[in-house]
């Protein structure tokens, strides 16, 4: 892992150095500016608190907080990916005294959660992109277009809760378009029911919090968006909301590949030219993703750095079991 890294920095290196070459042009944003995106940014890691504390069932919320955090920062300094994050999270929640079986149960459903709902947003830029919507130069307008995207984000949500079609629409359109690109290869059958599948096993864990859950998730992603939209802003960029949007799906995708960590490099090559496409000026582009950058992926490592030595002082360092394998959660009858 740490040779592929290395290599993969290398090939990045270009994207990186003009990244934070930008770096002096950050005394030209106004401060208030770094303030509305790190308060942005509590309020997403917020939500994600929210979302464990309620699948893994636990009562307070200092161990919750602690091991998201510290997960979080540790992920981001070496390379795994979730799978990092969630072997970290699962032993500092079990020395908190949250049970084995609900921490591990927890954790898939909370990262299902999250995952699923990140994937629906670029669904959801679609009819703007079409209809050609822009920002208006009033950022609150652009807030608007953000709680306009949180409320499809819940209403696609609690369709593929509630009733098993949007899922299997969706399963399908996928494994159409997967399936025309992989032509020389054996097709992928049964996407919809694997779908389903998981929708049953994360409402089994979460029970009748379910829409809690989603409406958190929904939260997270759009604060995190709202981040991007304020920091295209503080450089006096006006872009087309919807292609911002999908600009910053794109970004966070690439933020999960396990090749470097917490997707260092890919995410600033991503996102300068998506934001480039997306109608924001080359400058402009590499200093806003250094702001949303610096807010979003740097500044919360000293924080699960300190968040780590807490935990370890309250609740000790002994060695934990090892997860205990989930079993398949049945299948919902549909009313």
């Amino acid at each position: 892992l740490f040779a592929v890294t290395a290599i993969s920095l290398y090939l990045l290196a270009p994207a990186l150095i003009a990244v934070f070459g930008a770096f002096d042009e950050l005394d030209e944003i106004n401060p208030l500016w770094f303030v509305a995106m790190v308060a942005l940014q509590v309020g997403s890691f917020a939500c994600m608190w929210g979302i464990l504390r309620l699948a893994v069932r636990a009562h307070q919320w200092l161990p919750v907080i602690l091991s998201q955090l510290a997960a979080n920062s540790f992920a981001r300094v070496v390379p795994g990916g979730l799978a990092t994050v969630g072997a970290v999270q699962y032993a500092m929640l079990v020395r908190a005294g949250v049970p084995s079986a609900a921490a591990a149960s927890g954790i898939t459903a909370s990262a299902l959660v999250v995952f699923a709902t990140l994937l629906a947003l670029p669904l959801l830029a679609l009819p703007a992109i079409v209809t050609g919507v822009a920002v208006d130069p009033d950022l609150a307008r652009a807030a608007l277009a953000g709680a306009i995207v949180f409320v499809l984000m819940v209403v696609v949500g609690a369709a593929s809760v509630i009733w098993d079609r949007p899922l299997e629409l969706i399963g399908r359109a996928a494994q159409a378009v997967i399936n025309r690109f992989r032509r020389h290869h054996e097709p992928i059958q049964g996407l919809p029911e694997r779908l389903l599948h998981e929708r049953d096993i994360v409402v089994a864990i979460l029970g009748r919090q379910w829409w809690e859950a989603l409406l958190l998730a929904a939260g997270r992603w759009v604060l995190d968006y709202l981040t991007l939209i304020a920091a295209l802003y503080a450089v006096g960029a006006e872009p087309r909301a919807s292609l911002v949007l999908l600009a910053f799906c794109a970004a966070q995708l690439l933020g999960t590949l396990p090749l470097t960590p917490g997707g260092l490099g890919f995410v600033e090559a991503g996102l300068t030219g998506t934001l480039a496409l997306a109608g924001v000026g080359a400058g402009a582009a590499v200093v806003a993703t250094l702001a949303y950058r610096l807010v979003s992926f740097w500044l919360p490592i000293p924080a699960g750095a300190v968040a780590a030595v807490i935990h370890r002082r309250r609740y000790g360092a002994e060695e934990v079991e090892p997860p205990p394998t989930p079993e398949s959660a049945p299948r919902r009858t549909q009313s």
